[in-house]
């Protein structure tokens, strides 16, 4: 699976940048992600982070889920967290969704996305803290809460229970 997640982001990396026509120093200008480390992604030799992968979604002005394919619905390939994709990038209504557990102690920081996204979250199960304007918010089970995502916002697990959450993420028409 990982060889495939790796394979993918690389495909779909390649082709944001020709679809701009940007080189890897632009590409790392743009997405803050270092030109060494875009070229271990595209070459393969590397994994992005969910974090990094966030930025260089950010650059492009793409929603996350455009580095993922249907056979690829599933990151997990760092400690702590996993993401999958219930329902990718739909152009007409302009939202994706992902399910996302975040293990024992686990938090999950990220920096600003562009302008007008809006995240949605939904806890499933367990409970959870949202970073959301500087201050932790606690979320239960069945609770939610949505915030513009263009400012740094995080998530943790406080708990000592797996806890599962749905990101509906809303990008501006």
């Amino acid at each position: 699976m990982q060889n495939s997640i790796s394979k993918t982001v690389a495909i779909q990396l390649k082709q944001a940048r020709t679809d701009k026509g940007w080189s890897l120093d632009k590409t790392s200008q743009q997405c803050q992600v270092s030109k060494a480390m875009l070229g271990q992604i595209e070459r393969q030799e590397s994994s992005p982070t969910i974090a990094r992968l966030w930025n260089i979604a950010t650059g492009f002005e793409l929603p996350l889920s455009y580095f993922f394919t249907e056979s690829v619905a599933s990151i997990n390939n760092e400690q702590g967290i996993e993401i999958k994709t219930l329902f990718p990038f739909d152009k007409q209504t302009q939202i994706e969704v992902f399910s996302l557990t975040l293990q024992s102690q686990h938090e999950q920081l990220s920096k600003a996305h562009n302008n007008g996204i809006v995240e949605h979250v939904i806890v499933i199960n367990g409970e959870m803290q949202c970073l959301i304007e500087g201050s932790w918010l606690t979320l239960k089970q069945g609770e939610t809460t949505k915030f513009n995502a263009n400012q740094a916002h995080g998530y943790r697990n406080c708990s000592t229970q797996p806890c599962t959450f749905h990101n509906i993420i809303s990008y501006p028409k």
